[in-house]
């Protein structure tokens, strides 16, 4: 009997361990890391990217796993406490627990979740199978709370997508943080990384120059006039118009018209048309892949509410999204 009160002792103190220690893991481990080795064709860190993907069911597989570790060793210390002490009664089972709790603390919480806080990728890669085999083991149990918190999710709290994309960021500005204390990046590189992060996902329209405030030159115009519209309103690019009544046709560059020797007014460059829907990055990375430094911004229906111009983009990337 003292034999199987120590085995179910061993194990679960030894779950008890693993599943506080592996919880610390997942919440320091570094997703890119698992992302990358996941690409590379790591099978375990598939799995862990799987369940860093699904946080519900890798906390309801911590509550089972770590309440069957505390059934086991309270099982263990009561069997235990009875085959030692048969005469002692009820009081030995009470003070057992209290003499052995240091021991059940610091092997079974404590030191784990140190080794784990201080080497969650190494000590979760090499776990990862044992936890990813526990997982289908207690998914009978695991996947009821884990439907229940879906369900309660729905109510009351945010969807998951929007939680993994806030984790996500969160750790790409970590590792930011950590390349520039290793001297690797400069501080105007994490300020264009904040910058970014701040308005990445921005409407386009919010940036917009609204045509009725945009000074434009009419195709009718001489070359000297648009250089000298230019000069007045200190910009390197004027959109320019043409018919009756008058609509956007493109725009000219400054620089182009100072290096073209004729007095003509050209080359008129092609408008981008961008919907007011797209966000702020897609839409600079669309103007610079084009070589375009103004685009018109347009609404459902088509019709041109604005003038974007790349300069207005970059503006809040190079303030840290301020």
């Amino acid at each position: 009997m003292i034999g199987i009160a120590l085995a179910l002792g061993f194990v679960g103190l030894f779950l008890s361990a693993f599943f506080s220690g592996s919880e610390i893991g997942f919440y320091r481990v570094t997703r890119m890391r698992l992302v990358l080795d996941a690409k590379g064709g790591d099978p375990v860190a598939r799995g862990l990217l799987w369940l860093t993907n699904h946080p519900s069911l890798f906390v309801a597989t911590v509550l089972v796993g770590n309440n069957l570790a505390n059934y086991l060793t309270s099982l263990a210390i009561v069997m235990g406490t009875q085959t030692t002490f048969a005469r002692g009664g009820h009081l030995a089972e009470l003070i057992a627990p209290v003499v052995l709790s240091p021991l059940l603390f610091v092997y079974g919480e404590l030191l784990p979740k140190y080794l784990f806080l201080h080497a969650p990728n190494r000590l979760l890669h090499r776990s990862g199978p044992l936890y990813l085999l526990l997982v289908p083991l207690f998914f009978p149990v695991s996947g009821l709370l884990w439907g229940l918190n879906r369900l309660l999710a729905g109510f009351v709290s945010e969807s998951p997508e929007q939680v993994r994309l806030r984790i996500a960021r969160r750790e790409l500005r970590r590792a930011l943080e950590e390349g520039r204390e290793a001297g690797i990046l400069y501080p105007s590189q994490i300020e264009l990384a904040q910058g970014i992060f701040a308005v990445a996902n921005h409407p386009v329209g919010r940036y917009a120059v609204a045509l009725s405030d945009l000074p434009r030159a009419r195709s009718d115009m001489t070359k000297d006039e648009v250089l000298r519209l230019a000069a007045r309103l200190t910009t390197p690019d004027v959109p320019v118009e043409a018919g009756t009544p008058p609509r956007l046709v493109g725009y000219v560059r400054v620089i182009d018209l100072r290096l073209d020797p004729s007095d003509e007014l050209r080359p008129v460059r092609p408008l981008l048309r961008i919907s007011h829907t797209d966000t702020h990055i897609s839409a600079l990375t669309r103007m610079h892949s084009a070589g375009e430094s103004l685009a018109e911004v347009v609404d459902s229906d088509g019709k041109t509410i604005g003038i974007l111009t790349a300069r207005r983009l970059r503006e809040p990337l190079l303030r840290g999204g301020q």
